[in-house]
């Protein structure tokens, strides 16, 4: 699976624009019915994708993902597939997307934590008349981050820094559960998966649990996929590390099984309000079963110092 699937970049975007005679904007709508063909719905058999316009001019793709044997809460929907796209390329916000089916409830609230959400343009291609409306027409009286937020706390994909470290040096040594090769593997790398799923951590979007967790997976070729903990303001239709994770894994052209991925690592704050750990096993051991996890906890700067002077 090639990466361009998932990200064309401003110049390509640009050029394939001029060959059919359109804006890139409208370009996006040819893009849909091809890009169904890489969803993963084997519960539905209901393919969605979402085919956006970063404002840095380059275009990201999203389909959903569904894994049977765990809820159907556990779920990927194209959109936030789409937007979680665009935040693990750093792409600084989303101006317009079309998108092959109606946004169900659940996406219409997760874009409101994509800044100026109302005004980003949405285009349904299943419509009679298919055209751009804002996402306002959509959801016209919204509950977002405006109503729990100040205007300097980053929202979606915007780059974020949670000023997290590690609680203290945790050891490291636990016992590998895997094959000989992958478990050398991961002992080769374990310390480089620690450092990227902070990072991850780092990256979260949890502005109304104060939870911030990252995780990162490894395959069994050694390559690395970090996946952040996203919050909705309506709490439900938040998106768990693992799910960011298996995006990044997909767009970044994982193989269609997902049991190449031998090893994980999450990071989150011990005893916060909100915990990944339980789920994050849930969901690994459905989709992966041999996928060794382990768990380590952070803190943030003012907590560090709070504890100090302790």
């Amino acid at each position: 699976m090639d990466v361009s699937r998932f990200v064309i970049e401003a110049s390509e975007a640009e050029s394939m624009a001029n060959q059919a005679g359109l804006s890139v904007k409208d370009l996006l709508s040819t893009l849909v019915g091809s890009s169904q063909k890489l969803a993963r719905c084997p519960i539905s058999n209901f393919s969605v994708a979402a085919v956006g316009l970063g404002s840095d001019g380059r275009i990201f793709l999203g389909v959903n993902l569904e894994f049977p044997g765990v809820p159907l809460h556990h779920s990927v929907h194209a959109e936030q597939f789409l937007i979680t796209n665009l935040s693990l390329n750093l792409s600084p916000g989303l101006s317009a997307f079309a998108v092959s089916a109606a946004p169900c409830g659940h996406c219409r609230q997760f874009l409101q934590e994509v800044r100026n959400a109302s005004k980003t343009q949405i285009l349904i291609t299943t419509d009679e008349s298919p055209k751009f409306n804002p996402l306002s027409l959509l959801l016209p009286i919204p509950f977002g981050p405006y109503d729990l937020l100040d205007e300097e706390t980053p929202l979606l994909p915007e780059p974020h820094d949670n000023r997290l470290k590690f609680l203290f040096i945790e050891d490291t040594t636990k016992p590998c559960n895997l094959s000989n090769g992958s478990c050398e593997l991961y002992k080769k790398n374990r310390h480089l998966l620690k450092e990227e799923a902070l990072k991850a951590a780092n990256n979260s979007h949890a502005p109304y649990s104060g939870s911030p967790s990252g995780i990162a997976l490894m395959d069994c070729e050694g390559r690395i996929y970090k996946g952040s903990y996203l919050e909705s303001a309506a709490f439900n239709p938040s998106l768990g590390p693992v799910q960011t994770a298996l995006i990044s894994y997909v767009a970044s052209g994982g193989g269609y099984g997902y049991e190449r991925i031998v090893a994980a690592v999450l990071v989150e704050k011990e005893a916060a309000p909100v915990m990944q750990e339980d789920t994050a096993k849930l969901l690994l051991k459905v989709v992966s079963p041999k996928c060794h996890l382990q768990v380590f906890h952070c803190v943030s700067d003012s907590d560090s110092d709070s504890i100090k002077k302790q």
